[in-house]
């Protein structure tokens, strides 16, 4: 039960920033995160392609695609939930699903993503995210570490 809550809260806590995010005067953007000392600058910014701006001229394609790739995250989810341990692979697909359900929300309602944040260090000043996506990341990195665990653990 824990990992569906899990994914829930991913899921509002990313949704109520965003929508914070949008109801906020453009021209106040970018601005410092308060407690930071400048390492986090908040943004407003609407993303309609893929990171980076992918492929933001194949609108069809920036929304089915993450939606496809999304249901297969929840497949294998469902496949490994109810079987014991695999602890390493429930958190990851429960970071993805639940990132991944509140960027596919907003390219589906807004026609946009939502991106609000920035670390001020080197070029990841450039690169402007929002929760969802840094629990996408941190899921993928999680599955991969448990992937190449396994390999050497069978070697």
């Amino acid at each position: 039960m824990g990992f569906l809550l899990l994914i829930l809260t991913i899921l509002l806590v990313d949704l109520g920033i965003k929508s914070v995010i949008e109801d906020g005067d453009p021209q106040d953007f970018p601005k410092e995160l308060e407690g930071t000392k400048g390492l986090v600058m908040l943004h407003k910014k609407h993303n309609d392609g893929f990171p980076m701006g992918a492929f933001r001229d194949k609108k069809q394609l920036v929304k089915d695609l993450p939606v496809m790739v999304l249901c297969s995250v929840a497949g294998i989810f469902l496949w490994i939930y109810p079987k014991k341990g695999h602890l390493a692979e429930k958190l990851g697909t429960s970071l993805i699903l639940g990132g991944g359900f509140s960027n596919v929300y907003d390219r589906v309602k807004r026609g946009y993503v939502v991106d609000y944040f920035s670390i001020q260090y080197k070029k990841l000043k450039k690169v402007i995210f929002n929760l969802g996506d840094i629990c996408i990341f941190l899921g993928a990195f999680i599955l991969l570490i448990s992937e190449l665990a396994e390999a050497i653990k069978e070697r």
